[in-house]
Parts: C-alpha cells; sequence; structure tokens
C-alpha cells in the first residue's frame, strides 16, 4: 500500500497571510495565499493541486482500462476544472479529456470514459461534488 505525503505550512491571517505547499516527492514547492486561491494573484492553490491530481489519475486509469481491452492509446489528455464557490465549497469538477485511441469507436470510448470517471481512485475520493465529464475521441 502506498501511502503519498505532501504538507502545508500558512503564516498570518486568512487575508493578509501566505503560505507555502510542498509535494512530498519535492516535485513541487510553492506559495498560496489568498489572492492566489479567490483572486488571481500569482501562486498556487488547493484547487489547482486538486485539479492536477485528478486529470492525472482519471487520464492514467483510462489508459489502464483501454490497455485492460488490448488497446493502446496513442495520447490521453485532460484538462480538470474544479470550481470554488464564495461559501467556500468545491461544487463541481470538469473532467475533459481527448484521446488518440487506434481501433476504437466513439460509443465504445465514451463507456472507458465514463467508467474511468467512476473508478479512478481520486475520483472516488472526491465523490462529494458533482463531477462532470467531456469525452472526445480523436482520430
Amino acid at each position: 500500500m502506498q501511502v503519498r505525503v505532501s504538507s502545508a505550512q500558512w503564516q498570518g491571517s486568512l487575508k493578509e497571510g501566505s503560505g507555502r505547499m510542498n509535494l512530498g516527492s519535492g516535485a513541487y514547492t510553492g506559495p498560496y495565499s489568498f489572492g492566489s486561491r479567490f483572486e488571481s494573484a500569482p501562486g498556487t492553490n488547493p484547487e489547482e493541486l486538486i485539479a492536477a491530481a485528478h486529470a492525472g489519475c482519471y487520464s492514467m486509469f483510462l489508459s489502464a482500462l483501454l490497455g485492460k481491452a488490448g488497446l493502446v492509446p496513442t495520447s490521453i489528455r485532460t484538462t480538470a476544472k474544479v470550481r470554488l464557490t464564495n461559501e467556500p465549497r468545491i461544487d463541481l469538477i470538469e473532467l475533459e479529456t481527448e484521446a488518440e485511441v487506434p481501433g476504437l469507436n466513439n460509443e465504445d470510448f465514451q463507456k472507458y470514459a465514463q467508467e474511468a470517471k467512476l473508478n479512478c481512485p481520486v475520483s472516488q475520493a472526491l465523490a462529494g461534488p458533482e463531477i462532470r465529464l467531456l469525452a472526445r475521441l480523436m482520430p
């Protein structure tokens, strides 16, 4: 069983403070603030990191499903949009994926795409918000 660890440190008040987020692997360390989360100031935010994790997990899971069916994708590109409301609350995640998969028709692709949406580990972990998916099979 794999356990992945990341950390964050925050200093100061909500609006005037700031912090740093660190991935346990060391692949990313960066600042975050009220401005980077609720406005358009430089830095990252938790929702952006959730989106990256979801897009990466979904793409890998879709590839695994296709592989089990004897199909090898040339490319899978996924974007995840995480919507944070003013409450604040994450109420929507939109996945958009484009895949090039030789020998696969669109009807079957849609089935694999939906199965990956429901069953990738990050989708399961984030099952609270509605997760929408737009999937396109590219020629």
